[in-house]
């Protein structure tokens, strides 16, 4: 018995479950009105159900504000569970097809900053196009990112997964190499990066964990050398603003030095060869024909063509 969470079962035979499409549209509209027009149904059969959803969700769903209706505290939580849901019976009731133009709900990305800062730009442009109700959710690795997708807490993992287990399939986006930037005024900005120039120089690291040592440190490590790292941080983007600030140098993937005000530094090839990292994408293979999981896959492997990674 220990360990084991008992939930309370809902008696769906109580409950009117066309009442969530009209939960829905009141919610999205703030509006009984412009509700009932969206459905295709009169005004006072919309104050009906909404008089209903009230008795069912013991809240008023609706409060008078001003310059019209406010959502209660409570409707404002159920929001991304209602649209997740629909998305759901939607895709359930579908069957094999699947219309972004009419989906709703959110897509749930497990990637760093770094991903983030490179591919949500064009994804986010991507969703408006094809799918405008549906909403981006990054989502903060954490450790196992891998477990994530086991659990369904995410719809993909964009990232490096060096080994991918059983129930896990993954496929290449994109390699990316590796550049220095240290600031455009920084003391060694106008000397050539030797490898003992670059061991002498003080560096900001971006360590997820905080502890263990960087693939560059690694590569150090087996030529029997060592650098100074004097700041770690977990955030791509702020290593970019220390380096910017400062005379700290940071080596990181050339993707996202793309992204990066290149007014502000100067970049140059690391002096060491540190070869390249593979970007992947990475879904659970229950979601393998699953159709919104097939065109979302599609999706991010355009976005990053559109972008020029692949």
């Amino acid at each position: 018995m220990d360990g084991i969470i008992y939930m309370r079962e809902v008696d769906l035979r109580a409950a009117d479950l066309n009442l969530l499409v009209v939960l829905n549209a009141l919610l999205e509209e703030r509006s009984v009105t412009r509700a009932a027009t969206r459905l295709g149904m009169s005004q006072p059969a919309a104050s009906r159900a909404l008089a209903r959803l009230r008795v069912l969700f013991s809240d008023a769903i609706l409060v008078d504000g001003p310059g019209g209706y406010l959502l209660t505290a409570r409707a404002e939580e159920m929001r991304p569970s209602l649209r997740n849901t629909l998305a759901g019976v939607n895709e359930l009731l579908d069957g094999r097809t699947f219309d972004p133009m009419r989906a709703t709900g959110a897509v749930r990305l497990l990637m760093l900053d770094l991903e983030a800062a490179v591919l949500a730009p064009r994804l986010i442009s991507s969703l408006a196009e094809q799918a405008p109700a549906v909403d981006l959710q990054v989502v903060s690795p954490g450790l196992r990112p891998l477990e994530a997708l086991e659990a369904d807490a995410v719809d993909a993992v964009i990232g490096v997964v060096d080994e991918a287990p059983a129930g896990i399939r993954k496929r290449k986006l994109y390699q990316d190499g590796f550049v220095t930037l240290m600031r455009a005024d920084h003391p060694a900005a106008g000397q050539k990066l030797t490898l003992q120039r670059f061991l002498e120089l003080d560096h900001v690291v971006v360590s997820i964990t905080g502890t263990g040592p960087a693939w560059v440190d690694e590569i150090l490590a087996r030529l029997g050398r060592q650098r100074r790292v004097k700041v770690r941080v977990p955030s791509f983007f702020a290593a970019v603003e220390i380096a910017a600030r400062s005379d700290l140098v940071i080596t990181l993937p050339s993707s996202l030095a793309r992204t990066a005000d290149m007014r502000r530094f100067v970049m140059t090839p690391p002096p060491l060869d540190l070869g390249s990292v593979v970007m992947s994408l990475a879904w659970h293979g229950r979601n393998q024909d699953a159709p919104r999981h097939v065109w979302l896959r599609r999706t991010i492997v355009t976005a990053v063509s559109d972008i020029g990674l692949s």
